[in-house]
């Protein structure tokens, strides 16, 4: 009897802890699934449930391995999630509603806080403008996300400068980061609604049609200016005037509009009482005038130059330019600061330019498209003096950093790292920047052997190691700088350029260092 009791007690327990067992495994399959659920969609946010710790209470077991497996796990998906929302931008619409985006619908901005820190970067999205309502009507039809808020996402995450990734943004990882959307169509220069138009003339005879095609009576609201002024009015809640440096930054149209607005957002702040040092990052928003011969005053509004179609749009946006650049230009030549090189001398913050030296946007502008349409003689020669030009008037800039490459913006694009000048990238450049910035703040001399002005010397376009590929866009393949060349119809030999030595003689300028 006693040998039997001992069987049944061994039976007993092994029954006991075939249970807990179970329950165990049953407890760790819960919450990994919710954990799957939770990395999903990288680009959304998790609902709020999902984040929390004990949101599948219930469905483990009770034994002791059991709940400390489901407590662990469930532990590192909350982490897992709470990383992911640090990562993202967060939506916020305008607290003003009567600033608004072309089409009415509320303007707004994107905002990741890093609480404790006093670095901030506020990021202008670019994407050019329109002038007329023939434009302005066709690029909401065809491109609304750049005039309408109408389906903007409740989270953004950044890449590049914006990126909360150390590995990616080793200098502005940690800083808290504003990304406002574009959506005003005025290249960031609009400080209103447009005015009713006057009464027309009594029209004459055969003289309808000569009416000005540009009266304000567009139907749309040009607000980039104010949309910019009302985010700094809504970051104070957030601690914008505590801050030790804004950085207002961006990209194409964008970078033009840092050009047009940092001094204004500077008084801004100071006026705030705030202390901080405003800075200015243009990214491939350093332009030059045209050379395309096209009729006068631009009687076809679709065929305008980027001077005309400032001029044009100057007065449909109610555009404002910086105070010091406009003393410098009489009535009706405002347009001409919306130019980096004609404007930089005005400035009294600091300002970063970032420009390749053969812009693909520039080279639009004359109706060269690389890799696309056939190359004439002509157009050849631009390109290659174009490179020449851009280093003339980025001459006297204190910081630059202009790669000799065929490409349009950098500084939010993921592998920004790769791209160097002598040796030094633009991560690096922009730190070294800061460092002699910050120096001469507290009236130390700047550390020596970190450079910050950076032009290639070479004058071929690609002629730069690190330079993005050229790519085909009929055979999506990579193309050397010649190959791409023969491809778009150029006859290297009469244009006197040795297929072989030309490639050699770019192979000996990569390796003195471009």
């Amino acid at each position: 009897m006693k040998l039997l009791g001992q069987v049944a007690f061994l039976l007993l327990l092994g029954g006991i802890w075939c249970q807990n067992n179970r329950n165990a495994k049953a407890g760790g399959k819960s919450p990994k699934k919710s954990g799957g659920i939770q990395g999903g969609d990288v680009g959304q946010s998790p609902p709020a449930a999902d984040v929390t710790p004990g949101s599948t209470r219930g469905t483990g077991g009770t034994g002791g391995a059991g709940g400390a497996a489901e407590s662990g796990t469930e532990g590192a998906a909350a982490a897992r999630a709470a990383a992911q929302q640090t990562e993202e931008m967060r939506l916020h619409f305008l607290k003003n509603t009567k600033v608004t985006c072309n089409d009415g619908t509320a303007a707004g901005f994107y905002l990741k806080e890093f609480r404790g820190n006093r670095r901030w970067l506020l990021f202008l999205e670019g994407g050019w403008c329109c002038y007329s309502k023939e434009t302005c009507d066709s690029r909401y039809q065809n491109i609304p996300r750049l005039m309408s808020s109408t389906g903007w996402p409740q989270t953004k995450r950044g890449s590049g400068i914006l990126s909360s990734q150390a590995e990616e943004n080793p200098h502005w990882h940690n800083a808290n980061i504003v990304f406002i959307p574009y959506c005003s169509s005025d290249v960031w220069s609009g400080t209103g609604p447009s005015p009713p138009p006057p009464p027309p003339p009594r029209p004459r005879p055969g003289r309808d049609k000569e009416r000005d095609r540009n009266t304000n009576a567009t139907g749309y609201a040009f607000m980039g200016s104010l949309i910019i002024r009302e985010v700094i009015k809504d970051l104070i809640p957030k601690g914008i005037k505590q801050a030790k440096v804004v950085m207002l930054s961006g990209t194409s149209a964008g970078g033009t509009g840092v050009l047009l607005n940092m001094e204004r957002v500077a008084s801004q702040l100071a006026q705030l009482g705030a202390e901080a040092q405003v800075r200015g990052l243009v990214d491939s928003g350093w332009f030059l005038e045209s050379k395309q011969q096209r009729p006068p005053n631009c009687p076809e509004t679709v065929s305008c130059s980027p001077e005309d179609a400032i001029k044009i749009g100057l007065r449909l946006w109610n555009g404002v330019v910086p105070d010091r650049c406009r003393q410098l230009y009489k009535r009706g030549e405002e347009w001409q600061c919306f130019f980096g090189h004609k404007l930089y001398s005005t400035l009294t913050s600091p300002l970063f330019v970032v420009q390749w030296l053969f812009d693909e946007e520039q080279l639009r502008v004359e109706n060269i498209y690389m890799g696309r349409h056939s190359l004439s003689e002509e157009q050849w020669h631009y390109i290659q003096n174009l490179g020449l030009e851009l280093k003339n008037s980025l001459r006297d800039v204190t910081a630059v950093f202009a790669p000799s490459c065929l490409s349009h913006t950098v500084i939010t694009k993921s592998n920004w790292l790769s791209f160097q000048v002598r040796g030094t990238s633009l991560p690096r450049a922009l730190q070294c920047w800061d460092r002699s910035l910050e120096a001469t703040r507290n009236n130390r001399t700047p550390a020596k052997g970190c450079p910050f002005h950076l032009v290639d010397t070479c004058q071929w376009p690609q002629c730069n190691p690190t330079c993005p590929a050229l790519v085909d866009q009929a055979t999506q393949q990579e193309l050397t700088l010649l190959q791409m060349l023969v491809a778009m119809g150029l006859d290297l030999q009469k244009l006197g350029l040795d297929p072989q030595g030309d490639a050699d003689s770019l192979a000996s300028m990569v390796s003195n260092g471009g």
